[in-house]
């Protein structure tokens, strides 16, 4: 019957998914994740690493692609702490990563679902010096993975990017594995220690990333500790916050209007500062 194959198609294709590894962590991860307004697990992927599994809400309902929200989620947690954050992301047709840090531009690569590349090999490249990866045998490793292979498709693509990944010290939790659903994702976290990741408003949210990167490489940058740097630093947010919001809502993107917003907070409560106390 035609509703049967319909229905049998449906279950073959591979649902959409996605997973935030985080070198961090897991409670300074906690602190930042609360400003994605998003329901989500947090467990540990390693000694320095941490991976967030998302409900997936945005992209189950229809509303948004995976890749798109995934972008300004990785971007919008990124700008706001002193670690990378790296976005890997699968749907029916395509599967690939994003790797965001701090104010840098995103570098991404995509694989079709018959693993064919599509990305340029470029952001290879970019992607391993921003990871401090091995120059010779890890890049040889990408390399590969932008090359075709007619036994290789987009889930195995990404089980070699995991491999090299796990060299640089991750080690993903048994069920954490990319091509795997959004449910299946997230029952594989609740079965392991975990953290919930649940808003709890944007005051409560913004102390406590506040708080995750006081003392880090941003330190100097953040509204208290005066001085041009701060001052400089809180109008850049602003001026990259406002565009980037306009942009999610005008294309009704949750993860970019979370990156606007998460830049414009943080601008906007460097200016308050200093108006409140002014430079000696």
């Amino acid at each position: 019957m035609p509703t049967e194959e319909s229905r049998t198609a449906r279950q073959a294709r591979p649902a959409p998914g996605a997973l935030l590894l985080c070198r961090a962590e897991p409670e300074s991860v906690a602190h930042a994740a609360q400003l994605l307004r998003e329901h989500m697990l947090l467990v540990p992927a390693g000694g320095e690493w941490s991976v967030l599994v998302p409900e997936g809400r945005p992209w189950l309902a229809g509303d948004e692609p995976v890749d798109r929200v995934l972008t300004g989620w990785a971007t919008a947690l990124a700008v706001g702490a002193s670690w990378p954050v790296l976005a890997l992301w699968w749907d029916a047709d395509r599967a690939g990563y994003t790797l965001a840090s701090g104010f840098r531009r995103p570098v991404g690569y995509v694989w079709l679902a018959n693993g064919t590349p599509a990305g340029e090999d470029e952001a290879m490249r970019t992607f391993a010096g921003r990871l401090g990866l091995d120059p010779v045998l890890d890049m040889q490793s990408l390399d590969e993975l932008t090359r075709p292979d007619a036994a290789a498709d987009a889930r195995a693509r990404m089980r070699g990017l995991i491999a090299v990944l796990t060299r640089a010290g991750v080690s993903l939790p048994v069920g954490l594995t990319p091509g795997e659903s959004a449910d299946s994702l997230h029952e594989a976290a609740r079965g392991r220690p975990h953290i919930r990741i649940e808003w709890s408003g944007w005051r409560d949210a913004l102390r406590a990333e506040l708080d995750a990167v006081e003392g880090g490489r941003l330190g100097p940058w953040l509204p208290w500790a005066g001085g041009p740097r701060a001052h400089a630093l809180a109008l850049t947010q602003v001026a990259a916050g406002l565009p980037l919001a306009a942009w999610g809502l005008r294309h009704r993107d949750g993860g970019w209007i979370a990156a606007g917003a998460v830049l414009l907070a943080h601008g906007a409560l460097g200016l308050a500062y200093e108006a409140v106390r002014p430079l000696d």
